[in-house]
């Protein structure tokens, strides 16, 4: 069990550009300490390489599962006759199924502390929704969460699971905001934009309420950390490639970033790559632009210098709901432009092929979302020299995903 978490800030070669307010109207930074716990604004903003694990945070890690298992896809190999040695490691082995949980336990601790009673939050497919209910449950703490209508539609047992941790769960938009009733109506897809704006105003409308974030801010991929500095410890080769799907960037930058920054202070990686796959459908690092945007639909955080496809993007609704967001976070936007790490974008079909392929070889159905760095991963064996290894974060299982899967027709 590691004990402090990894931030990138310490180690980049250029300064990470810092949030900041809008030329016009309130301040969004100040906003940040009305609706944030404390110690995560401390942790944003901080340029220390290293962050202590609070107790109790390890001792829930360690009551979850963590740390998760790091295997080879030997079954994988021999299936489709590779040549190459594949590694995953499987954050679908914590008790929601994803990669989520190891920010959500931090930030529900860190809000108890603060004296919250209750946290609010958003949610994509439903994987951060379910997280943070778990984590506030483990703490004591309410749970209101904001899911986008369309996977709230198709998502049921991920919402009837949140229910079952005690949240509750709103369509976004909703009518219980002003944000939502701005964007209302029954068959509008929703964002993950819409719906943080939405959690955010609700947070500032009622007493001890504190808002978590799912990802794209900075402290989320630095709790996400414990995935790479355990997969450091266990790794038996240094890989080649390191891959990672990214929606906001968390799970990627949870896996890659201790590799990274071990590469960039000597200590090892030199020769491996490192590739992020993205949805077709959300294409921020591989047509969208580099520049300060709004992490939420209406403009109520501060700006965040990011690669973006707008702010007021709303993207289909993909079956790989948790890559619906339309930008990434500050750090992995600047290492993408600092060419540090290449990005590839894919469509859904793509994706459950390898999908299957994983399942019928390995035996986990993986997450629609995670099938993204599989797809990657596969398309990497096929080109490089026999010996190779390659390393993915599989960041959760589709076990909840029934939905997305019959409508691949894959079975």
């Amino acid at each position: 069990m590691v004990n402090k978490w990894y931030n990138i800030a310490a180690d980049l070669p250029i300064s990470l550009p810092p949030p900041k307010d809008p030329d016009e109207g309130d301040s969004r930074i100040a906003l940040l300490t009305k609706i944030l716990p404390s110690a995560l604004i401390d942790q944003e903003f901080s340029a220390e390489r290293w962050i202590p694990i609070p107790e109790e945070v390890r001792e829930a890690y360690a009551r979850v599962g963590r740390p998760t298992p790091y295997r080879r896809a030997e079954g994988l190999e021999r299936r489709l006759g590779l040549k190459v040695h594949i590694y995953y490691k499987f954050e679908g082995a914590l008790p929601v199924g994803s990669h989520k949980l190891n920010t959500a336990l931090a930030q529900a601790y860190y809000a108890k502390a603060d004296g919250a009673e209750e946290i609010a939050t958003e949610t994509g497919a439903g994987q951060w929704g379910m997280a943070a209910s778990l984590a506030a449950a483990l703490f004591g703490l309410k749970a209101t969460v904001f899911m986008t209508r369309s996977s709230y539609n198709s998502k049921r047992q991920r919402v009837v699971f949140m229910k079952t941790y005690g949240a509750t769960v709103y369509p976004s938009p909703s009518e219980v905001t002003e944000t939502g009733k701005k964007f209302y109506r029954p068959d509008h897809p929703g964002s993950l934009g819409i719906a943080i704006s939405e959690a955010v105003e609700y947070t500032l409308r009622g007493e001890k309420r504190k808002y978590l974030p799912g990802s794209v801010l900075e402290f989320v991929l630095i709790h996400q950390s414990v995935i790479g500095l355990e997969a450091v410890q266990q790794m038996p080769e240094e890989p080649d490639y390191v891959v990672g799907c990214v929606g906001g960037g968390s799970n990627f930058g949870g896996f890659a970033f201790p590799m990274i920054g071990m590469r960039l202070r000597g200590e090892g990686f030199e020769r491996t790559k490192f590739l992020a796959a993205e949805s077709a459908a959300a294409p921020k690092l591989t047509k969208g632009e580099y520049k300060y945007d709004f992490p939420d639909a209406v403009g109520v955080l501060p700006l965040i210098k990011m690669y973006t496809l707008g702010h007021d993007f709303v993207p289909p609704a993909v079956h790989a709901a948790g890559l619906r967001y339309h930008g990434a976070a500050p750090s992995l936007s600047v290492l993408r432009r600092l060419g540090l790490v290449d990005a590839v974008a894919y469509t859904q079909e793509e994706v459950f092929e390898a999908a299957v392929a994983f399942a019928r070889s390995e035996g986990i159905i993986p997450a629609p979302e995670s099938s993204h760095a599989i797809r990657a991963a596969l398309d990497l064996a096929k080109r490089l020299p026999p010996g190779s290894v390659i390393a993915f974060n599989l960041s959760g299982h589709g076990l909840l995903d029934v939905d997305a899967y019959e409508k691949a027709h894959v079975a």
